[in-house]
């Protein structure tokens, strides 16, 4: 019977392929993994848990981090700083201190659709520098300017006084 040895994974990293030596052709991608003449270094990483576990790429990807978003209105375009993960309400909560529209007043389209309020940006594909547009919701902007309409005809002093006899 023959005995084995076992192969203890590294902290650094774990070639695997044909056994081949690299030559001097070492390439390298973004991805942290090297070829050379068929022959990949993974990159490892021991979890909290104490989990080894193949090393996650360094770039940003869809739903991690901090995106901006380009918020244009009619007259401006606001750089918003938010999660990715966040919802349209949330943005619409950050552009209400931005703005003087409360959050009921805004209109959120992206990609030429409203979105609701507890749709996901990552979900809908808003991306870094994506471009939303915000609209005031045109029946909140009837109602207001009927409510000054109506208040502006209360207050107008006349030039008429009542002479009581």
């Amino acid at each position: 019977m023959m005995k084995l040895k076992s192969k203890k994974f590294c902290r650094g990293s774990f070639k695997f392929g044909n056994g081949g030596g690299n030559n001097g052709n070492v390439k390298s991608d973004e991805k942290g993994v090297r070829n050379c003449n068929n022959i990949s270094e993974i990159k490892w990483e021991r979890r909290p848990g104490g989990m080894l576990v193949q090393k996650r790429e360094t770039g940003s990807s869809v739903g991690e981090g901090m995106i901006i978003v380009r918020v244009s209105t009619v007259s401006q375009c606001h750089d918003i700083s938010i999660g990715a993960t966040s919802t349209f309400g949330e943005l619409k909560m950050i552009l209400s201190l931005v703005t003087s529209l409360e959050p009921k007043e805004q209109r959120l389209l992206f990609k030429g659709k409203e979105r609701e309020d507890d749709e996901y940006l990552h979900m809908v594909g808003v991306k870094d520098k994506d471009k939303v547009l915000l609209l005031q919701d045109p029946a909140i902007k009837e109602m207001k300017k009927l409510h000054r309409l109506a208040s502006t005809t209360q207050h107008i002093p006349t030039t008429y006084h009542t002479i009581s006899v």
